[in-house]
Parts: C-alpha cells; structure tokens; sequence
C-alpha cells in the first residue's frame, strides 16, 4: 500500500529543494520511490539541468560582450582621434559635413558597446546593485547637471521641481536610469519644447516623473517601448539605438522599483520612475 502522507512530503521536500536551487537527484533513491515521485525527480533534475545552461549561456554572453568591448576600443578609438584630426583641416563644405557623420557613427557606436556591457553586467550579476537610503533632491540635481547641455544644445527648456525627500536605491545606477529617462525626453522633444521633473512622495514608494512636450508614443507601442532594441515608429528617423529605456527598467527592477509611460501622439510623453522607501 503506497503512503500517500510519506509521498506527498517527500513530493514536496523535492519541490521546496527545486525551488531552492539545492535539488540534487542523489539525495533520493529511485528504488524507493512511486511512480509518481520517480516522475518528479526526472523533471525536477531535468530542470536543473536547464538553469544551469541557461546560467552558462549568459555566462558566455557575458564573456563575449566583454571580449567585443576589449577588441573595439582601440580601432573605435583611432577612429575618433583620426575624425577630429580630419575635422581640423581646411575641408571644403561636402568633406566637412561627411567627417561630421563619422564622428557621429562612431559616437553610436561607442555608447551602443557601453550599453551592452552594462546591461550584460547587470543581467548576469557582474555588478550588483546595492540600494541604500539617497537624497532624492540630490539625485535630481545630478541628472539634470548632466543632462543640461544636451538639453541647451537642442533648444529644450528643462527644469525641476523637487522637495526633500529619501529612497533605497543605488545612486550610480539610478542616475544612469534617470539621465537615460531625460535624455529620451530631451531627445525627441522639438526646439522650443520643455521637459520638466517632478517629485511624489507615497508611503512606499518616491516616484520622479519626467514629462515632455514631445511627439508622444502611439497606444500600441507603450507595452514595448521597454524592449531592448526596440524603437518607436515615429522616431526611427531620429539618432538612438534603442536600449537606454531597457536599461533603466533593468536598474530599477533590480532594487524593487520599477518604471511606467503614459503618452499619446502630439501631447508629449510622461515616464514615472518609483523607487521604494524601505527594503
């Protein structure tokens, strides 16, 4: 007569060793288990299996965007240095304006492998984030310092309200989320247009919202704007490779936060970054 009661304890010391990351399939002796619990143990170790591959394969991501980085920098590098020297010459106004382009691909080029370092760092755990209590108004104040000459540069108004308050978040990255926010904002708003930061104190959470007069984001396209890669229909016209968004959602996620757009078309954009007040 098969012990349900030993079974379905057995069945669940599995799963909590699964769900634990501990499951090891020589802790339990095939020959005295049911049918049932003989099942579990081959799904359980297959699944095992499959993490530790998955762990392996972003492993070798990891290792491989490092590897691209190492062997870019220094042609990337020449490049530019060459770029400017050209730029320095007396070019007639067709060979000044193609010098400028190179520049400017190489400048792409550039932050597209910084991009990719950073978020492959942060998805496999090579850089972990570690949240502690932070100004918010300091924080602010550092975006927009850093982000102010973009913002001179395309004729954009850009300004803050904030008051004091305090959240858990690491303050490296979380300026690296928001600069990517703003730069976004400033980025497809037109000359003349504003981009304003303001502050919500919750129980919770803080949340900073970053609202644009820019060309908005049709509905159907808010549920992917987050996607690495991914750009939206109405400026792919425009500079941009499409992964500061993906990036600052991963930065945010990772400390218990997280990110929400509202917008629509030729009203302008509003992105909302929370970040908790308590572990």
């Amino acid at each position: 007569m098969i012990n349900s009661g030993k079974t379905l304890r057995l069945i669940d010391k599995m799963l909590e060793d699964g769900i634990n990351g501990c499951f090891t399939e020589s802790d339990y002796n095939e020959t005295k288990l049911s049918q049932l619990e003989s099942k579990w143990v081959r799904y359980l170790t297959i699944s095992k299996q499959s993490q530790q591959k998955v762990e392996q394969d972003r492993k070798k991501l990891a290792e491989l965007v490092s590897d691209i980085s190492h062997q870019t920098k220094t042609p990337l590098s020449n490049i530019q240095l060459y770029t400017q020297l050209l730029e320095e010459q007396q070019l007639d106004e067709q060979s000044a304006r193609l010098a400028d382009e190179i520049r400017r691909q190489a400048e792409k080029l550039e932050f597209l492998i910084q991009s990719l370092i950073k978020t492959s760092r942060l998805e496999t755990g090579t850089f972990q984030l570690t949240p502690v209590k932070n100004s918010i108004s300091e924080l602010i104040s550092a975006a927009v310092s850093q982000e102010r000459s973009s913002a001179d540069k395309k004729g954009t108004e850009l300004s803050a309200d904030t008051s004091e308050c305090f959240a858990m978040f690491d303050s490296k990255w979380t300026l690296e989320a928001l600069c990517n926010i703003i730069d976004n904002a400033i980025k497809y708003t037109p000359e003349g247009g504003r981009v304003h930061i303001s502050v919500s104190e919750f129980e919770s959470f803080v949340r900073i919202t970053v609202a644009d007069t820019g060309c908005g984001i049709p509905e159907n396209e808010l549920s992917q704007i987050f996607g690495r890669f991914y750009r939206g229909s109405n400026v792919r016209s425009q500079d941009g490779v499409g992964i500061g968004l993906y990036l600052s959602r991963q930065i945010a996620e990772g400390q218990g936060g997280y990110i929400t757009a509202a917008s629509s078309p030729g009203r302008g954009s509003e992105f909302s970054l929370f970040l908790p007040k308590r572990h």
